[in-house]
Order: C-alpha cells, then structure tokens, then sequence
C-alpha cells in the first residue's frame, strides 16, 4: 500500500512536469545530469565499460567526452519522455520529421503490412509516437512491461496517444496471427538482450560477442513480410529526423541470420558515426558465451 502511495505521488509529479514547456524543462535536465552523473553515478560504471569495450581505439580521454556527452543527453531524453504525456500532435509533428515514409506507406496502399525495427537510439519513444500520426496502417509496437503497475500504466497510456497499440513481448506471436488480415505494422526494438535461457545466437557487435533475439527474423520469414528499418537522428535538441531502410524486400528468400546480422549491422554503423545517443546505460552485454564464462 506504502509504495502504490508512493508511486502515484510521483505519477501526480510526472504529470505535472509534463504540463510544463520543454524550454523548462531542459532546466531541469541540467540539473538531473549533475545528479546523475556527478552525484549519483548513476550506472557509470557500466557505461564506462560499455565505451571502452565498444571502442578499445578510442583514448580515455575521448571516451571520458562520449560518455559526458551522453549522460547530458540522458538527462535531456528523461525529461523528453516525460513531456510526452501533454504533448500535442501539432509539436509531435513539428519535433520529428520522417525524410522518406513513403517508403512503407508505398506498402500500405498496396495493403501489404511490413515489420519495422530500431534500436534504442535517439528519443525511440517520440518516433514510435510521431510515427502513429503519419501512417495510415494500424502500428503495433511490442515492448516489456515495467514491472511497477502504477507506472506501467501511465507509460502505457502515454505511448498510446497517437493511435499506435502496445503489445507486451509474450503476447507478440498472437497478435500478429489475430491481425493476419489486417494492413499492420509490427515494431520491434531489436536490441533489447535476451534472457540468459535464450540466448542462442550470438554475433559480433561493437567488438563483443552480443546475443540477439531472433523474432523478427522468424516472423519476418513466416509472413514474408518486408523488413525496414528506422534511423532516428538528434538534429538539435529536441528536434529528430527519421530516415527508413529497406532491410529485406523478400524474407521467405532470405539465409539464416541474414536478416538479424543486416539489422544489428545498421545500428553498429549508426552508433560509431555518432556513438553518445544510443542507451549506453543498458547492460547489453551481461550475458556472456559459455566458452567466455
């Protein structure tokens, strides 16, 4: 009972944040980058090591740079996400531009459905929501409860504003048989890390050995259906442009792993050309080979 308390306390806060312009709440962002980085440290021991794993070429001195860089940019995502829950779609539109859509929605008219996949690279959230209002097929994005319920359910009620349906990952495979009919597009996160039990294949990634999930390879190849990627790049602050890459026009021809090995090799060019953006806080790489462990 104490911390449902708790936790609607801190909705009641969110929500007022949220009313609040992002001229403002930037201010707030410099100070939680203070208390993040300078007070807290919050994960910079993962981040550290996550840096100079990813890049062993790179002196300590740059790597001190990327990772200020992003912890500046963390702060800066935080207070954007929370924004998220008051924005409008005038200013969504007005923060993200998609440089080529008509790419999938070339799709849509046909009344084919695709699958589209990204990273969490950039503000992930604000695209997926930006998205919702451009397309005219249904979005259905998968993604992982949190397991506070309070706060899942307003994350919940936020990401869903646009029109787009969240799926929790466990339920992905029905609610692609139950649309089968329909003009969809399934999103997907693809470099979330598998639970140690599945995690069966591994590729190379930013110079480590990295397990991967395999689901939209294999829907993709059961459906046939087209595979794009999304590219969201920080143009300023607070402003993103959106760029989409055909990975496989036809999955059911594709080879093993063909299709995972394109997709991580776009997020692997994506990060070195401009590394602080991606989520560095993440512990991608807590799983390790058997023959490393």
């Amino acid at each position: 009972m104490i911390k449902k308390s708790f936790s609607y306390i801190g909705i009641s806060f969110l929500n007022f944040l949220s009313l609040l312009p992002l001229s403002a709440l930037y201010q707030f962002a410099t100070f939680g980058y203070l208390i993040l980085y300078r007070i807290f440290g919050y994960r910079k021991k993962v981040v550290r090591e996550n840096l100079r794993n990813s890049f062993p070429d790179k002196s300590p001195q740059e790597l001190i740079k990327l990772e200020k860089t992003f912890f500046k940019y963390l702060a800066n995502l935080i207070f954007e996400i929370i924004k998220l829950r008051s924005i409008t779609d005038k200013e969504l539109e007005k923060r993200v531009k998609f440089n080529n859509l008509h790419l999938i929605t070339d799709y849509f008219d046909r009344g084919e459905s695709i699958l589209a996949c990204t990273g969490h690279y950039g503000n992930w959230e604000l695209g997926m929501m930006a998205l919702g209002l451009k397309i005219p097929a249904k979005a259905y994005v998968i993604y992982k409860p949190l397991s506070n319920t309070a706060f899942d359910d307003w994350f919940y009620k936020t990401r869903t504003k646009s029109g787009n349906v969240f799926i929790p990952m466990r339920q992905t495979l029905r609610a692609v048989a139950s649309t089968r009919n329909q003009t969809t597009m399934f999103c997907f996160a693809g470099d979330q890390t598998p639970v140690k039990d599945e995690a069966h294949h591994w590729i190379d990634f930013l110079n480590q050995p990295t397990p991967v999930l395999l689901g939209v390879e294999k829907i993709a190849i059961q459906t046939n259906r087209p595979v794009i990627y999304f590219n969201m790049q920080l143009i300023k602050k607070g402003y993103y442009e959106v760029d989409c890459y055909l990975v496989s026009e036809k999955p059911a021809e594709t080879k093993e792993y063909e299709i995972t090995r394109a997709t991580f090799e776009r997020l692997e060019k994506i990060i070195i050309d401009n590394p602080p953006y991606w989520l560095w806080s993440h512990k991608r790489w807590k799983h390790k080979p058997r023959n490393l462990e």
